[in-house]
């Protein structure tokens, strides 16, 4: 475990090759169910240059329409987002540090010219819940900074099977995806990467139940 800087997480090698190759399976089943979509920027309509899909209880898109937000059901298919593979959930437990389950697991898949800019993840309504994400595929450049934007970055590369959280203080850190290093893996045989971001989009309730000790 590296404490990049304080509340950020990073686990190289958290994935061995084997629990690589069994989540990508998984992974497989929940793209048959729930395709791989274009989101678009709110005001200006672009595509982004990653496709994307959900699993969960709630899924996170964008468009021009209704911009950023998370809705409990596939944009293009209308159909509710498939569950969560046990894998992606037992990754919460270990990593997360937080008593109550996630809601959404984005997936996004960069090809080897995809990128992803400077953002925070600030759609959700409990700050105090982690953003847990794992890699597969071809390594990525990761660049990530602090809180506000303009500020100083750093970049690390996030190769097949490592992990990552953003929490406490990192909660909010501006973070991106420079670019691809394509050939970099041999784990998906179109190439490219996935990544998995599992995210709590909602405070925990009354009736929320801490499944997590």
């Amino acid at each position: 475990m590296i404490e990049l800087a304080p509340g950020l997480i990073y686990r190289p090698g958290y994935l061995n090759r084997a629990a690589q190759e069994h989540l990508l399976a998984e992974l497989r089943d929940v793209l048959r169910a729930a395709p791989l979509f274009t989101p678009r920027m709110p005001r200006t309509g672009k595509a982004f240059s990653v496709r994307m899909s959900n699993c969960g209880p709630l899924g996170w898109v964008s468009d021009h329409e209704q911009g950023y937000r998370y809705q409990a059901m596939h944009p293009d298919t209308r159909a509710a987002w498939p569950p969560f593979p046990p894998e992606i959930l037992a990754a919460w437990t270990d990593l997360g540090g937080y008593p109550h389950d996630p809601e959404a697991c984005l997936i996004n898949y960069y090809a080897s010219d995809a990128c992803m800019g400077l953002h925070q993840d600030r759609d959700e309504g409990d700050f105090r819940a982690p953003v847990v994400s794992l890699s597969l595929g071809d390594t990525c450049l990761f660049r990530f900074g602090g809180p506000a934007r303009g500020g100083k970055t750093r970049s690390i590369k996030l190769a097949s099977g490592d992990a990552l959280v953003l929490g406490g203080p990192a909660r909010l850190a501006f973070h991106g995806v420079d670019r691809i290093m394509p050939g970099s893996s041999t784990l998906l045989a179109e190439g490219g990467r996935f990544n998995l971001t599992l995210r709590r989009v909602t405070p925990p309730g009354i009736a929320d139940v801490a499944v997590r000790t």
